[in-house]
């Protein structure tokens, strides 16, 4: 029965391959916007951006909360996946 059913969803191959991809990419992007270290070295780059009057306190505080709720959320994601013991 494994061959037969091989044969008749070999069709959807190609939509599992790409459904995969979608996933695999899916899982980098968010790595990426929860990265832990990412975050910490863009909150660093804020705080200089502010320091050195680039940016206004409105702005800072508006991408400051948005840098530290992703942080939180990484923190939360890898305590969910067990990569974080606490």
């Amino acid at each position: 029965m494994g061959l037969i059913t091989g044969l008749l969803t070999l069709p959807l191959a190609p939509v599992r391959g790409v459904a995969w991809i979608t996933e695999k990419v899916a899982e980098e992007a968010e790595a990426q916007l929860y990265d832990e270290a990412s975050i910490t070295r863009q909150l660093a780059a804020l705080d200089a951006a502010f320091d050195q009057g680039e940016i206004d306190q409105e702005h800072y505080d508006a991408y400051a909360d948005e840098l530290l709720e992703r942080l939180e959320i990484g923190r939360q994601l890898a305590a969910e996946r067990g990569g974080v013991d606490g």
